[in-house]
């Protein structure tokens, strides 16, 4: 399986995931100038900014460790970027989760982690 098969089979694990857990499905692999957001989605009245991360070897790390402080950053610009463009920036509450698949297990349950980071725990 290429890295672009194992990515797309993860999004869409992990989306099937979080909508039978009550989640809706807004956008998927939403771009912009600044980056690209997996998922967003709406929980309640929340609207979660999901990242997917999967790895086929902890080789150089596990899925979670993959995420450093730039790839936050870009997340939170664009997802800022998104809640403006929607008009939803100061309406709206916003989490940032990530779901992580490890796609060398048979069985491939991926892991939520609700409200992984925010805007200001982000250190920069």
């Amino acid at each position: 399986m290429n890295i672009v098969s194992a990515g797309k089979e993860s999004e869409t694990l992990a989306c099937q995931y979080l909508q039978k857990k009550g989640l809706i499905l807004l956008e998927q692999n939403y771009h912009s100038y600044h980056g690209e957001i997996d998922l967003i989605m709406q929980d309640k009245q929340d609207i979660v900014f999901v990242e997917v991360r999967s790895r086929s070897s902890i080789a150089y790390g596990n899925a979670l460790e993959s995420i450093n402080q730039n790839k936050m950053k870009k997340l939170i610009t664009t997802a800022l970027q998104y809640l403006q463009k929607k008009k939803w920036l100061y309406v709206k509450n916003s989490r940032f989760d990530i779901v992580t698949i490890d796609l060398a297990s048979k069985i491939k349950h991926p892991k939520w982690i609700r409200n992984a980071f925010n805007i200001e725990g982000s250190n920069f």
